[in-house]
């Protein structure tokens, strides 16, 4: 179970080793803590989880219902991240007995377990462990066996600290660790020893105890680790440290996991550096106590810095990254080298300078495999929208990461698709199949694929080989190949039908006269071909396992298409049989006995039929995760588990209908429109997570699944398909055969239900910035965008790549003097190095990039090829400069080609905030598109943190100053500037000729320039004070904003404000003189407010959809996407609303946090609609989806068909 800051997530490795989501909660509040208990003798763990909402919540996971439910929810204190409001630390007793939840100052809670008479988990009355003045920096619940629970906590009472003005006694402060008792006779909690620790311990670790151990906890301080446990002397071992560490840095430990065996346990703890040590305790027992002997510390690996990791018992470790990817590895070994590096108490030497520190050397990955690694794009620096290549909607373009770990993602909406063979086929084929030797066998035998002429079958075993003696006929095209009854298959061809028993004895039916076959459709026990001329002939296996003709009958018009749905589990038949027409109509007909081809129902459509599917979501239901929600409120329209049966068209104009078939009467309802492409659709059967599934193949591929209670259409990351069918094997249990051109392709849907597919560029340091470069195209007939991007990166106390290059130099030197002195080199580590290098992880990435003083920057400019995910050229700064911002801005005087402005400041600290100036830097784009030229490099007097062209000249944030800059020749000159803003100017953005400013402390601000006049004046702001880190122009006299604590806001200037100050015939002089509450003369409504969660880092606008609505895109520190979409209708706005408001009702969020209350934590939410919430109604109950729809005047399908279609607008 993870935690994503307010969405808890549970993942399971599958069978090859990758990580699937299993569920998403969304909480509406903020997880601070999360913890997993089982009672004593139980066979289920518990979830408690610490939040926000000043409640002690314990949840329980319901498989068969793939849900998460709040069985204990105990109020302890107000709503809200607070200092002395318990939820920040937990601790769990390792027998289940009790939990202690602790708050940052003051105030700890434990909380005993129990069951009831029906086994059902109690908890009692909170116990307080208070303690005024008391800072807690850690907590953790020491084991000791059965006797009274026990907690361990690292606190610094800083009582003699608040009364001292001097400062002394703050300096003098010193930590302690501190051991709760709860006493389960007497029920309650004391304080039973406490001992002085050093100021720089920051984690506790438990040690196993009772038969399991010796007890007590490991504290994890700068530089060392400390066994301690009461009445027992200290242990100490000195944290091995890099070679090439400065001197001046310490070694802190910041995540730890521990992992059991029969007869022993040891301890993997990561450094912030991101390696991974192995500690184990050695102990004897004297008398009837455990006594520890010594603590081994010994290096086991490296991977990138986590903020948890979690050993599994199926050999697997997760680790939770800072930043970039998560990632599963397999463990290859326990650290049992000899030649790995090693500390022990036992040889812990102390000098005058202090304990003798134990050094190593990084390696490559050696008791570590990475098997899976799991996309985030943690933190999003930047995001743009562009379209890349040809494409036909764009792709958001995100800076994200931290140091080598840095990457620019290009984000397509669509789930990707991971190819597991591609063949060479002769000649260009029309259709492929796979078919199964039986109903009992689990994978498919063959593979049939259909030329013009001919169809060609291959065998499926070790290899893919052609056979000629299953029974097919190869001199024709096929139309249809299947397998009919128990082990029988028909092959439907345009001259009959073929039926092959599984003695290999054929049964031929010719067509009619010179008729053919035109279209097939096919299940199990039913056969229907449609014959030119409009006839539809109806076969049905018999008992014997005869195939009969049943009926016949003479359509109108001539079909397009059709389809028969699978027979369903105890029946005999499927009921119902669709045939498209070029006439623009669907009908269904009976397949029942009594009324064989009988009409039941008739849909026109807008245009012709092109291809049908029959799905019936009540296939594979109990291998499905989640419980269905109901389509319509008749009981006899679904199946009895909620299922629905719904009837897809494909028609000519790229349009696909899904349309749902009541299960008795065979009317059509509750119809939905969605376009797919230029292309009309082909629709195919699959299956996905063992449940039925559809795969449309247009422009581009499409997979249509249930997931969570609704019917999820999302797009394929893959090249346009002509021909597919389900296939399974082995190696590839849920995949798809499918034909491109002239190759025949085996893909399998590689992360169902991710929103976007990510291509990778690594960038060199933590992007800051980046502005997509506008190019004409390579021919006027060309459709391609362009793709190149360039991005600025900086990095703090890291070394430059010139150092980098340095060190490496002296130590191929170094090994190759090592090498003629007769010295031995380690071949393993060499190959070690080639293993990473072909996993595509840099040293850099895996290690860390190497360390520099305080105060030292390096920064780069690198221009990326968006397209082909490729670093084009790469510009080092030197001279201590750090690349804070890029913009792209057109100066007449160098003709049309905009250039490149980069904003760089030198010697940067930011507490306090200063430095020793800044340049900005001028580049042109070479004739090539994939380097910078520099043109001049200007000296300012500031921080450049926002930058922007504004009529063909350059805008610069400065800290309080907006500054108008003009080209000269030699640099960069002054035209005007404006010292008004109060703090920090962070954002800027143009429209016109007015200049939207964003402030650090103080919201947003509205200047005009006058170019008559060469003057800047601000004439609105806004009243609310809002820390802004991104904005971006809705229309004139809209801007959009984010800020630091992740609220969103909407701000628009009055309709008749805005007029008067157009129209100033003063040219604003006297306006810029009349302040108003100690600011501009004017002020902003905020039309609309909302709180995300976190930090709103980007904003940007973009139609991610063929035909969608243009919407505003948010990204996040944390890595989260999200949309705002603009309701067009009043009617909509209503809808939601009262959704918005029973959901808030009836389905309250999980961890108790009032909804209303989170989305209004800083400012009350205004004119936003929850999407998150309304996607809920989904997931719920049928009992309750009806209650909700009752409310609202409205049926639970009309409800769903909502919330798609509002859905389909985004994305």
């Amino acid at each position: 179970m993870v935690s994503r800051g307010k969405i808890l997530e549970l993942l399971r490795p599958d069978d090859s080793g990758k990580l699937q989501i299993v569920l998403s909660v969304e909480i509406f509040g903020q997880i601070r803590s999360l913890a997993a208990f089982r009672l004593t003798g139980a066979q289920k763990d518990y979830l408690v989880v610490g939040s926000d909402s000043g409640r002690f919540v314990v949840l329980e996971y319901h498989k068969d219902k793939n849900k998460l439910e709040a069985i204990q929810m105990e109020t302890f204190g107000k709503s809200g991240c607070r200092r002395i409001v318990p939820g920040q630390f937990l601790a769990i007793d390792p027998r289940g007995r009790a939990a202690m939840i602790g708050a940052c100052e003051k105030q700890k809670l434990v909380y005993v377990f129990n069951r009831d008479n029906a086994a059902n988990l109690t908890i009692s009355s909170p116990l307080e462990a208070h303690k005024s003045h008391t800072l807690v920096f850690a907590l953790c619940a020491v084991d000791c066996g059965f006797d009274n629970p026990m907690f361990a906590a690292i606190e610094l009472d800083y009582s003699d600290a608040d009364q001292d003005s001097s400062g002394e006694a703050a300096a003098e402060a010193q930590k302690h660790l501190t051991f709760y008792e709860l006493d389960l006779g007497l029920n309650h909690v004391v304080r039973k020893w406490t001992e002085p620790v050093d100021n720089g311990a920051n984690l506790l670790v438990p040690v196993p105890g009772g038969a399991d151990g010796p007890s007590g906890v490991l504290v994890c301080a700068e530089n060392f680790l400390i066994y301690k446990k009461e009445n027992h002397p200290d242990v100490r071992v000195v944290i091995p440290r890099r070679a090439d560490l400065p001197g001046d840095r310490g070694v802190l430990l910041v995540c730890h996991a521990t992992h059991k065996l029969k007869n022993m346990f040891f301890f993997l703890l990561q450094s912030e550096y991101g390696d991974i040590y192995k500690v184990t305790v050695e102990y004897k027992t004297v008398g009837e106590m455990e006594t520890v002997t010594e603590v081994k510390m010994k290096y086991f690996d490296t991977i990138p810095t986590c903020v948890s990791i979690c050993v599994l018992k199926t050999g697997f470790l997760f680790a939770a990254s800072e930043f970039a990817n998560h990632a599963l590895y397999q463990f290859q070994g326990i650290g049992d080298g000899e030649d790995d590096v090693e500390s022990s108490s036992l040889t812990l030497m102390e000098t005058e300078e202090g304990f003798q520190p134990v050094f190593f050397e990084p390696r490559p990955l050696r008791n570590l495999t990475p098997i899976d690694d799991m996309p985030s794009i943690s933190p999003v620096m930047d995001l743009q929208a562009a379209s890349v290549g040809a494409e036909e909607t764009p792709a958001l373009l995100a800076a994200c990461g931290r140091g080598p770990r840095s990457s620019l993602r290009v984000l397509r909406q669509g789930v990707s698709l991971t190819e597991m063979a591609v063949s060479p086929l002769p000649g260009h084929p029309s259709a492929v199949w796979t078919v199964r030797t039986s109903t009992s066998s689990n994978y498919d035998a063959y593979i049939v694929v259909s030329f013009a002429n001919a169809t060609l079958v291959l065998s499926i075993g070790e290899t893919v080989e052609e056979v000629n003696d299953s029974g097919f006929l190869g001199t024709t095209p096929s139309l249809r190949v299947g397998l009919l009854g128990e082990d029988s298959f028909m092959q439907a061809h345009p001259q009959g039908l073929r039926h092959i028993r599984a003695d290999r004895r054929v049964n031929e039916w010719k067509t009619p006269g010179r008729k053919t076959v035109t279209q097939v459709a096919a299940n199990l026990r039913q056969v229907v071909l449609a014959l030119t001329g409009g006839e539809l002939v109806y076969f049905e296996m018999e008992m014997t396992g005869q195939l009969v003709e049943v009926d016949k009958k003479e359509m109108a018009s001539e079909i397009a298409c059709l389809d028969v749905g699978k027979v369903p589990e105890g029946r005999q038949r499927s009921r119902f049989l669709a045939v498209g027409s070029f006439d623009n109509t669907v009908r269904i007909f009976s397949l029942d006995p009594d009324n064989c081809l009988g009409m039941l129902a008739t849909q026109a459509v807008a245009a012709a039929p092109e291809s049908l599917l029959i799905l019936d979501t009540a296939f594979g239901a109990g291998a499905g995760a989640g419980p269905e929600s109901s389509s319509e409120e008749t009981p006899a329209a679904t199946g009895p588990d909620g299922s629905s049966l719904f009837l897809n068209i494909g028609l000519s104009n790229g349009v696909l209908l899904r349309t749902e078939v009541d299960r008795v009467t065979g009317q059509l309802s509750d119809t939905r429109t969605r376009f797919l492409g230029a292309r009309a659709p082909k629709l195919f059967g699959t299956t996905v997570r063992g449940r039925e599934a559809m795969l449309a193949l247009s422009t581009r591929p499409w997979l249509g699944y249930m997931d969570a209670g609704r019917f999820v259409l999302a797009p394929l990351s893959y090249e346009a398909l002509e021909y597919a069918a389900p296939f399974a094997s082995q190696q590839c249990p849920e995949g798809m055969v499918a034909i491109a051109q002239s190759s025949l392709r085996i893909v399998t849907v590689e992360r169902l239900g991710e929103t976007f597919n990510q291509t990778s560029c690594k960038l060199r340091y933590t992007p800051r910035s980046m502005a997509i470069l506008a190019s004409s195209p390579s021919s006027p007939d060309s459709v391609e965008q362009p793709s190149t991007v360039v991005v600025v990166g900086s990095d703090h106390a890291c070394a430059s790549l010139a150092q980098v290059e340095e060190a490496r130099v002296l130590q191929k030197h170094a090994q190759k003097a090592a090498a003629k002195s007769g010295m031995e080199v380690d071949g393993e580590e060499e190959e070690d190095e080639d293993d990473d290098e072909d996993e595509g992880m840099t040293p850099e990435e895996q290690f860390g990039a190497p360390k520099d003083s305080e105060g030292q920057w390096a920064s780069c400019i690198q221009v990326v090829d968006a397209k082909a995910a490729s670093v084009l050229s790469s510009i080092e700064l030197e001279g201590n400069e750090a690349a804070m911002n890029v913009c792209t801005c057109s100066f007449p005087k160098l003709g049309p080609q905009p250039v490149v402005v980069v904003g760089t400041v030198t010697d940067l600290s930011f507490y306090p905030r200063e430095s020793s100036g800044g340049y900005l830097h001028l580049y042109a784009v070479a004739s090539d598109g994939g380097s910078l030229n520099l043109i001049h490099k200007t000296p300012i007097d500031g921080i450049p943190a926002a930058i922007c062209g504004f009529q063909d000249k350059l805008l610069v944030g400065m800290g309080k100053i907006l500054r108008l800059y003009d080209l000269g020749k030699k640099k960069l000159l002054r035209k005007c500037e404006l010292r008004t803003f109060p703090t920090f100017i962070t954002t800027i953005k143009v429209l016109g000729d007015r200049i939207y400013v964003g402030d650090n402390q103080h919201s947003l601000h509205w200047v005009k320039y006058r170019a008559k006049d060469n003057l800047m004046y601000c004439f609105a702001d806004d009243v609310t004070p809002r820390w802004v880190t991104t904005a971006i122009t809705l229309d004139y006299n809209t801007v959009a904003a984010g800020d630091k604590f992740g609220n969103l806001v909407v701000c628009r200037l009055p309709a008749e404000v805005s007029d008067e100050v157009e129209e100033d015939p003063t040219g604003g002089k006297i306006v810029a003189h009349q302040a108003f509450l100690n600011g501009a003369p004017h002020k902003l409504e905020p039309v609309a407010q909302f709180h995300v969660g976190e930090t709103v880092l980007s904003l940007t606008k973009a139609e991610l959809q063929p035909g969608g609505q243009e919407v505003v895109v948010y990204a996040t520190g944390m890595g989260g996407l999200g949309a705002l979409l603009p309701f067009t209708a009043r009617e909509d706005v209503d809808f939601f609303s009262h959704l918005e408001l029973h959901l808030r009702q009836e389905n309250p969020p999980l961890c108790g946090r009032d909804h209303m209350h989170f989305r209004s934590y800083y400012f009350p939410v205004k004119d936003v609609i929850d999407g998150d919430l309304c996607e809920q109604y989904a997931t719920l109950s049928n009992e309750l989806q009806r209650k909700i729809a009752d409310e609202l005047d409205r049926t639970p399908s009309e409800i769903l068909k909502k919330l798609e279609d509002i859905r389909q607008r985004i994305c």
